[in-house]
């Protein structure tokens, strides 16, 4: 239940080959033996892409793939932390000082914001320190959120480390707040997955107040995920940024647009539920008010009657403050399509027809179509591997995480699975000689897997 805290099992170290190899690292490390461990997994996807931080529900699952950090407290204040993987280093400072520098994104600095959002939400200051291993298996830069997963791995032990107890959801709620530390405006989801994802099922997401609702996949399907092997540029945070504020800038038009008081508007959902109309609605709203060509600043001040200075320092984030061009009309469409295939996909998946495979797939399609030309958050590989993906028996497939590189996801019938990775493997991985080193998990199947937990020692 997601009113509970996450589980916390009792485990044979021995019996379990990862716990063991971590806990003798851990020991070479630091001379001594971890008193607890913790899990967050990664997840894909499946579609809702780019409108959580638009106030829209999500269709996530956990992957199998997932962060693992030892953890033993210490009576010093210091933090210290390794990674098992020797291209991360080490990392040590004062519990009770955290610095997390928003202009270059190291590694630990994900680690940091879910122990100072657990720090601040209980209002600490004179906290333990700890040694830390993480080892993780989730792709890193390919929009399975590693990230976020780091984050909300240490958020969890540094609860556990306090002995205090909180929900699933209000640990997912300070874990997505904390994430911001680092500069990065997103809506949500990943932290809620990590914390609320169920063995065996998807999750509904839905925002304000937050909460999960099972959906059962189709069990003549597999999901494959495919990592097209471009990571994520560092400029593809301010691409995100930038797309957040476009969506905040049309909702306020959009509210302007229809005499409602747009100040205090910062979401697309706000304006629908304001409204009180449907999502098809909206798309006919949003024809109706906002143009197809770019918006320059000066424009937008014209249409909401304030001066460039006023837009600058009272809607535009600091890292948007430069943008020339925003297009408001190409991102609403995309959220409010987006939003209404969300719903259609739970809808089909509840009721079960027969032909539900193809027409999930087609839902899957038309989301890559709007992630490609309307929210222009696609790249050339991604959109070659979805094509591949769609010509060897993929009933639909599509970017998944934010984009620009990373990951496709792809809905394939489970008779077709096995001549499906063989080609997808063939045409895309080989041909091109692309990088097919192991932690890249090139093309896998996947299947919901459970969420955060607290490993002791039995």
């Amino acid at each position: 239940m997601a009113t509970e805290g996450p589980a916390v099992r009792r485990v044979h170290v021995a019996e379990h080959p990862r716990l063991l190899k971590l806990k003798e690292m851990f020991n070479s490390k630091f001379g001594s033996i971890p008193k607890f461990y913790v899990r967050a997994p990664g997840r894909v996807n499946i579609i809702g892409e780019h409108i959580d931080y638009c106030g829209y529900s999500v269709l996530p699952m956990a992957v199998e793939q997932d962060m693992l950090i030892a953890v033993e407290p210490v009576k010093t204040h210091i933090l210290q932390l390794a990674n098992t993987n020797p291209l991360y280093p080490d990392f040590s400072t004062s519990a009770n000082d955290i610095q997390i520098d928003k202009t270059k994104p190291l590694w630990h600095s994900y680690f940091l914001c879910g122990f100072k959002g657990i720090q601040e939400h209980f209002g600490l200051s004179d906290l333990t320190g700890m040694n830390c291993l993480v080892d993780g298996n989730i792709p890193p830069s390919s929009g399975l959120s590693s990230s976020s997963a780091l984050v909300c791995c240490a958020g969890l032990l540094t609860l556990t480390v306090l002995g205090m107890s909180l929900s699933k959801v209000e640990l997912a709620e300070i874990c997505a707040k904390s994430e911001r530390y680092i500069g990065t405006e997103g809506g949500g989801m990943d932290q809620s997955i990590s914390f609320l994802a169920e063995e065996g099922t998807a999750k509904l997401i839905e925002f304000s107040p937050l909460r999960a609702t099972d959906v059962k996949l189709p069990s003549g399907a597999v999901f494959v995920i495919a990592n097209s092997c471009v990571e994520m540029n560092k400029a593809a945070t301010s691409h995100f940024n930038i797309r957040v504020m476009e969506c905040r800038l049309a909702a306020k038009l959009l509210a302007k647009h229809k005499s409602l008081p747009w100040k205090e508007v910062l979401r697309l959902e706000e304006v629908q539920a304001k409204l009180g109309i449907s999502l098809e609605e909206m798309l006919l709203i949003t024809e109706d008010a906002l143009h197809p060509e770019p918006y320059t600043p000066e424009e937008i001040c014209k249409c909401l009657g304030i001066s460039l200075q006023e837009l600058k320092t009272q809607i535009l984030s600091p890292n948007t403050q430069d943008v020339l061009t925003f297009k408001l009309y190409q991102r609403a469409k995309h959220v409010y399509s987006e939003a209404a295939r969300v719903l259609q996909f739970k809808k089909i998946c509840e009721e079960a027809p027969d032909n539900m495979v193809q027409l999930l797939g087609e839902l899957m399609n038309q989301s890559h179509m709007s992630c490609r030309d309307m929210y222009e958050c696609s790249c050339p590989e991604l959109d070659q591997l979805v094509d591949i993906c769609r010509k060897f028996g993929a009933q639909g497939s599509r970017l998944t995480g934010a984009g620009w590189g990373g990951c496709t996801v792809s809905i394939v019938p489970a008779d077709k699975l096995s001549s499906f990775l063989a080609n997808v493997h063939e045409a895309y991985y080989q041909r091109s000689n692309r990088s097919l080193a192991p932690e890249k998990q090139s093309l896998f199947a996947t299947k919901p897997g459970g969420g955060a937990l607290v490993f002791l020692e039995a």
